[in-house]
């Protein structure tokens, strides 16, 4: 079964130009484009896609209201993938915290598009650690939410470490190397946690890590 793909973007070159990148792949099937935060809405709604490529910057509403609308109302399991012009802005951490899964630069190479909507259609992230450490440093809010934080009770001891490996950018592998655990444990902690707390993926592990408090920005590395 193929991916299916809705490209949304206000410059229709780069909106055309995406498409026509991903429809070169048999995997992949863009059903619909919009130029709108409010064509992407209609177009997720009457499409159901897998994916959405979405602009941040859209006239009538935002990408990231956008995302937020689509995410809350999609009773199938809708991914977003964020583009970005990766302008020195908040609106990076705005779209990780409105439910985005990933976001791709919009220079992206042809050939790694293709692979970002697959990693995001799987269920994966594009969240590499330089990312985390770059945007989650500048932009995470410094002020604890109480509230969050009264949930971090909920997590056993080796949910506290790795979610705050995650939150540091650590992949699966690193976080099981550094803890001395095997890979499927980290995996089934990282579910568990993801379950308790009712997250989507990973980028909401690290939001939500560090609004409680348990991390702190320009803290990166595991066990300290």
């Amino acid at each position: 079964m193929s991916i299916r793909v809705v490209v949304a973007d206000d410059q229709a070159l780069v909106r055309r130009g995406f498409a026509m990148i991903l429809r070169v792949h048999p995997d992949i099937e863009v059903v619909a484009e919009a130029g709108t935060g409010l064509e992407a809405i209609e177009a997720a709604r009457r499409h159901r896609p897998d994916v959405i490529l979405m602009d941040i910057r859209m006239p009538e509403m935002d990408g990231l209201e956008a995302t937020s609308l689509i995410l809350q109302e999609a009773d199938w399991d809708a991914r977003v993938l964020i583009l970005t012009t990766f302008d020195p802005d908040e609106y990076v951490y705005k779209a990780l915290r409105s439910g985005a899964s990933a976001f791709v630069l919009k220079d992206i190479p042809p050939e790694q598009l293709a692979t970002a909507v697959r990693t995001v259609a799987e269920g994966g992230t594009l969240l590499a650690p330089s990312i985390t450490r770059r945007f989650i440093d500048r932009f995470a809010e410094r002020r604890v939410n109480t509230t969050v934080a009264a949930r971090l009770e909920r997590l056993t001891g080796r949910e506290r470490e790795i979610m705050t490996a995650v939150a540091r950018g650590a992949s699966n592998a690193e976080i099981a190397e550094q803890l001395v655990i095997g890979a499927a444990t980290v995996k089934s902690h990282v579910s568990s946690i993801l379950t308790k707390f009712g997250l989507r993926d990973r980028v909401q592990i690290v939001i939500f890590a560090y609004e409680s408090g348990l991390v702190e920005a320009g803290d990166h590395d595991v066990g300290h």
